[in-house]
C-alpha cells in the first residue's frame, strides 16, 4: 500500500472531504439549535451487600468478589425492568393528567380526550399501579392507555433511554441518574423509581422468606411426628419384651459369668490337687491296715458320712441360690460338725500295730471330704454358668432391635434438630427488614452544560472520519493501474511513456502540432508525447514497422497512434500510418484517405508515388468482417511492407485490440516491434492477463506500454 498514492487520492477528493462534513456541520446545527436545556437527579441505594454496618445476625460473610458483582448486576437490572419502569410510567402519567402543573405539555392524543375518556385513563393506570400490573397490547383498551405513556414519553423505553443505574466503583451504593428537560420531572422519576424498587425488592425477598418459613414449619412438623413415632416404637418394644436396660444387664449377667467362671476355675484346682493326695496316701496302705482302722472307726465314720452327705447338700443350696448369705450359714455350720468329728476320729485309741499310720488316715478322710466337696461344687458351678449363658443369649435379639429402633430415634432427632435450627434461621430473618434503603433522596439539579457545540462538533468530525474512511476503503479495494509505475510492477514489462488526459471535448491533432497555442494540459501532453517519441525511437533501432494495439478497444491507441505519427513528423520523418482495424476504422473515417490497404495488396502499390512527398501518409481499410490474412497471403503482405520501408521512415499499424484475438494476432506477424496502450485506472482482468503474457513471449518484438489519460497528480516526468 503506497501511502503517497492514498495522499493523491485525498487531494483529488478534497472538495468532497470539505463539502461533505459541513454539510453534516449545517444539518446538526438546525437540528439542535431549537433543543432544550437538560438536567439531571440522581440517588443513591444503598444494598447492604459489602456494607458490614449493615449486616444482620444471620448473614454469611466471606462472598467472592464475582459473586457480589453478580448480586449488584442483578439489582441494577431490576431497576431498569420494565416491570418498576411501568409503575414509575403509572405514576407520571396520573400526576400529569389529575395536575394542574403537569411535568410536560401535553401531547396531541391527550388534548384529543374527552372528560371521561380522562377519567377512565386516569381510573386504568391507579388499578394497574395498585396491581403491579403490566398493559397487554393485545387489550384495545389497555394499547390505548399505552398508546398515551408513548405519546407523553412516559413509556419504559423512553424512560430507559434517559435513565442511567450502576454501582459506584466497588462500594456498597447504586446511583440512579435520570435527565430531562424538567428538574422536578428528573427527580421525581428518580425518587419514584427508587422506592418502587425498594418495595417491590422488599415485598419479594418477604414473600420468599414467607415462603420459606412456612414450608420449614410444615416439614419440622412432619418430622416432630416422625421423631415422636419413632420414640413410641422403642417404648413399644421395651414395655412388651419388659426390656428396661439391655446394656447394664448384659453387664450384670457377664460380671456373674465371669464370678462363676473363676470359682470354677478354683474348684477344678482344689479337685484335682486332693485327688493327687488321696492316691498318694492311698499307696501308702497295705489292704489289711485298712481294713483294720476302718473297723475301729466304723461308727465314727459313718456319722462324718452323713455330715458330708448333708454338707454337699446345703453346698449346692448355697451355689445354686447365688451364694446367698443366708445358705452360707448352714454351710459353715456343718463344716464344723465334719470337722469335730474328724477331731473325734483322731482322738479315738485303737490298739492298732498300725498305729503309726493314723496320722495319714486323718489327712486322705479330710482330703476325700475337700475332693466331695470341690466335685459336687463344680456340676452346681456349671449349671449356673449355663443358666447364665442361656439368659445372655436371650438378651442378643433384644439388644439388635433396640439397637436399630434407637438407630432411628436418632437419625430422626438429628433431621428435627437440623430443620429446627433451619426454621429459626428463617424466622430470625423473616423478622428483620430488607437492606435496601434509599440512601439520598434526588433533588432538582442544575441545568446540565449545553451539548449543542459538541454536536455540532461531532458530527463534523465523524463525517469527515467517515469520508477518509470511505476513501480509504475505496483504495484499498481499488486494483486499478493509475500510473506508469503500477503498470511496469504488475506486467513486469517496461512503460516507454504515459500521456495526460485533456480536458477539451474535441481535439485539432494538427493545431496541436502545427501551433504553440494551448493550454497547460496540452503542453504537457506534446512533451510527454515527445518523450514517447525518443523512448520509442530508442527501442526501434534499424526497424521501421511499428505495431500498436491494446488490451482491449477504447484505451485510446487510435488517438496515440496518429499524435505518434505527428510527433515523428515534426522531425522531418516520413510516416505511413496504416489503419488496420477492420472492426472499427477509426482512423479512415476521420481522415478518409485516397488509398485503402485492400487495394495496396492487390498490386496497387504504384498509387503510392503520389503521396511519397507528404510527412505524414494514411492508407485506410474499408472495414468489415474480415482479417488480414484473408485479404492476401502472408508472402505477399511482407513483400508490400518491405517495398514500403524504403519510401517511409516509420510505418506505423494500427491493430485491433487483442481482444479480438486473432484478428490482432495474424497483425503481430508482420509488425517489427510492438507497443500497446493502456488506459489508466483500469484493472488487467484474467483475460487480459493471458495477453500480457502472449506480449511477453514475442521475443523482442514487444518493447513495452504506453499507459493513456493518466490523471495530472499520477504523471512521471521523463
Amino acid at each position: 500500500m503506497d501511502l503517497k498514492s492514498f495522499l493523491r487520492v485525498l487531494k483529488r477528493h478534497k472538495y468532497t472531504i470539505v463539502i461533505i462534513p459541513l454539510i453534516a456541520v449545517i444539518i446538526t446545527y438546525f437540528l439542535v439549535r431549537n433543543q432544550g436545556d437538560s438536567y439531571s437527579s440522581e440517588a443513591k441505594i444503598a444494598t447492604g451487600i459489602v456494607d458490614q454496618t449493615q449486616r444482620g445476625i444471620g448473614d454469611i460473610v466471606g462472598f467472592q468478589e464475582s459473586e457480589i458483582n453478580q448480586e449488584f448486576s442483578n439489582l441494577v437490572e431490576m431497576i431498569r425492568s420494565k416491570r418498576i419502569l411501568e409503575q414509575v410510567s403509572y405514576k407520571l402519567m396520573i400526576h400529569d393528567l389529575t395536575s394542574d402543573k403537569p411535568f410536560r405539555p401535553p401531547s396531541k392524543l391527550v388534548l384529543t380526550l374527552n372528560a371521561s375518556a380522562r377519567q377512565h385513563a386516569i381510573d386504568g393506570y391507579t388499578a394497574m399501579y395498585k396491581k403491579r400490573q403490566a398493559l397487554s397490547l393485545f387489550n384495545p383498551d389497555q394499547n390505548g392507555m399505552n398508546k398515551l405513556l408513548e405519546s407523553m414519553k412516559y413509556d419504559d423505553k423512553s424512560l430507559l433511554d434517559k435513565l442511567q443505574a450502576y454501582r459506584l466503583q466497588n462500594s456498597d451504593y447504586i446511583s440512579v441518574l435520570f435527565d430531562s428537560e424538567n428538574p422536578e420531572l428528573s427527580a421525581v422519576v428518580v425518587n419514584t423509581l427508587c422506592n418502587e424498587f425498594i418495595g417491590y425488592y422488599g415485598e419479594l425477598v418477604k414473600n420468599n422468606q414467607q415462603k420459606s418459613v412456612d414450608f420449614l414449619f410444615n416439614l419440622l412438623q412432619v418430622k416432630r411426628d416422625t421423631l415422636e413415632a419413632k420414640m413410641m416404637a422403642l417404648k413399644d418394644y421395651k414395655t412388651r419384651n419388659h426390656v428396661l436396660n439391655l446394656n447394664e444387664k448384659a453387664k450384670s449377667l457377664y460380671g456373674q459369668m465371669a464370678d462363676f467362671e473363676t470359682r470354677r476355675e478354683e474348684v477344678d484346682k482344689v479337685s484335682r490337687s486332693t485327688a493327687a493326695a488321696i492316691d498318694s496316701i492311698d499307696r501308702q496302705f497295705k489292704p489289711g491296715s485298712r481294713r483294720y482302722s476302718e473297723s475301729n472307726k466304723l461308727d465314727v465314720t459313718q456319722d462324718l458320712i452323713s455330715a458330708q452327705s448333708q454338707l454337699h447338700a446345703a453346698n449346692d443350696a448355697y451355689v445354686q441360690s447365688g451364694f446367698n448369705p443366708r445358705y452360707r450359714r448352714s454351710v459353715d455350720s456343718l463344716k464344723n460338725v465334719v470337722s469335730n468329728r474328724l477331731g473325734s476320729l483322731s482322738d479315738k485309741y485303737i490298739v492298732n500295730p498300725l498305729a503309726t499310720k493314723q496320722d495319714l488316715v486323718d489327712q486322705r478322710l479330710s482330703l476325700q471330704i475337700q475332693n466331695d466337696l470341690a466335685v459336687n461344687s463344680k456340676g452346681a458351678i456349671n449349671k449356673e454358668i449355663t443358666r447364665l449363658n442361656n439368659k445372655f443369649d436371650e438378651l442378643v435379639p433384644h439388644e439388635a432391635a433396640t439397637q436399630s429402633l434407637e438407630r432411628a430415634v436418632d437419625i430422626a432427632s438429628q433431621e428435627y434438630m437440623e430443620i429446627l435450627q433451619k426454621y429459626n434461621q428463617a424466622s430470625l430473618e423473616s423478622s428483620f427488614s430488607t437492606k435496601l434503603r434509599l440512601l439520598e433522596i434526588a433533588e432538582p439539579g442544575q441545568a446540565q452544560p449545553s451539548k449543542k457545540m459538541l454536536l455540532v462538533i461531532l458530527a463534523g468530525v465523524a463525517s469527515f472520519i467517515a469520508c477518509i474512511a470511505v476513501l480509504f476503503i475505496l483504495f484499498f479495494l481499488d486494483n486499478s493501474i493509475k500510473n506508469a509505475v503500477e503498470l511496469a510492477n504488475r506486467t513486469k514489462a517496461p512503460v516507454l511513456g504515459n500521456l495526460n488526459k485533456l480536458s477539451d471535448a474535441t481535439i485539432d491533432l494538427r493545431n496541436i502540432w502545427e501551433s504553440n497555442q494551448g493550454g497547460k494540459d496540452l503542453r504537457e501532453f506534446k512533451n510527454l508525447m515527445r518523450a514517447t517519441r525518443f523512448e520509442i525511437s530508442n527501442e526501434l533501432k534499424e526497424c521501421n514497422i511499428l505495431l500498436i494495439n491494446s488490451l482491449s478497444s477504447g484505451e485510446g491507441k487510435t488517438f496515440f497512434a496518429l499524435n505518434l505519427a505527428y510527433a515523428y513528423g515534426q522531425i522531418n520523418q516520413k510516416v505511413l500510418v496504416i489503419d488496420a482495424n477492420f472492426d472499427n476504422p477509426v482512423i479512415t473515417q476521420s481522415v478518409k484517405p485516397k488509398l485503402y490497404l485492400e487495394d495496396i495488396l492487390n498490386n496497387y502499390s504504384e498509387i503510392l508515388t503520389v503521396q511519397a512527398n507528404q510527412k505524414i501518409s494514411f492508407v485506410g481499410n474499408k472495414g468489415g468482417d474480415t482479417s488480414i490474412l484473408e485479404i492476401s497471403s502472408e508472402q505477399r503482405i511482407k513483400e508490400v511492407l518491405q517495398s514500403l520501408k524504403v519510401i517511409f521512415d516509420v510505418i506505423i499499424i494500427e491493430a485491433p485490440a487483442l481482444d479480438a484475438l486473432n484478428r490482432s494476432k495474424e497483425l503481430s506477424l508482420f509488425g517489427e516491434k510492438i507497443i500497446t496502450v493502456f488506459e489508466a485506472n483500469k484493472n488487467i482482468s484474467d483475460a487480459g492477463k493471458h495477453h500480457v503474457e502472449y506480449l511477453k513471449n514475442q521475443n523482442d518484438k514487444f518493447i513495452g506500454w504506453v499507459i493513456n489519460l493518466v490523471d495530472n497528480d499520477q504523471l512521471i516526468s521523463e
